[in-house]
């Protein structure tokens, strides 16, 4: 098999991190997702728990939050030190190895890139909101809150960092809808394309 990059973008609950797992298992290749928040977390000496709280998701729920966060005299913050080092740190991990890679803006960073396939994965709100509460052990109301939450933080800090809206069809080669499909055939058809 030729060297494969496949970046995962997904909405909460929508079971893209198990499906990422799945075609880099079955693939035989790396996977990579909270390994690259322990990467940039020794890369910057900050803690894993901040890393994973600012790698990923806006400050708040709004993208003006960006503006009024601390900045140094050249005009950057924390959130943006700490994507310059994931971004440096997810072009070297897809230099040097096939991998599949979960999230942190990873299908922008790749775009130029001709061995990568970009998936967006997604599902019904009602499948999302079981996943959530069997897996953060929560009430529906609690579930519902915490996907709305985490999809609006992950869609500023993609919007802001790319330029792109998240989640739009236009942004990745493949949009699968894991609520109709099911894990295991989303996994199946990601493990075919990359095969043919």
């Amino acid at each position: 098999m030729k060297k494969s990059i496949i970046t995962v973008s997904r909405e909460f609950g929508s079971g893209g991190r198990i499906i990422g797992k799945m075609v880099a298992d079955r693939l035989g290749i790396a996977y990579y997702d909270k390994e690259i928040i322990a990467k940039v977390a020794e890369k910057t000496g900050f803690a894993k728990e901040f890393i994973e709280k600012n790698g990923e998701y806006s400050p708040s729920k709004s993208i003006f939050a960006y503006a009024v966060v601390s900045r140094d005299r050249a005009g950057s913050s924390m959130n943006d030190y700490i994507y310059s080092v994931q971004r440096k740190i997810i072009l070297d991990i897809a230099e040097k190895e096939s991998c599949v890679i979960v999230g942190r803006c990873a299908d922008d960073i790749l775009s130029g890139d001709d061995k990568s396939l970009h998936v967006f994965i997604y599902a019904d709100d009602e499948a999302k909101i079981k996943k959530i509460m069997d897996t953060h052990q929560v009430s529906e109301k609690e579930a519902v809150k915490l996907m709305k939450a985490t999809d609006k933080k992950r869609s500023i800090n993609y919007n802001y960092y790319t330029d792109k809206q998240w989640g739009r069809a236009h942004n990745y080669d493949l949009c699968l809808n894991s609520s109709e499909l099911g894990y295991e055939a989303c996994a199946d058809i990601i493990v075919n394309l990359i095969k043919a």
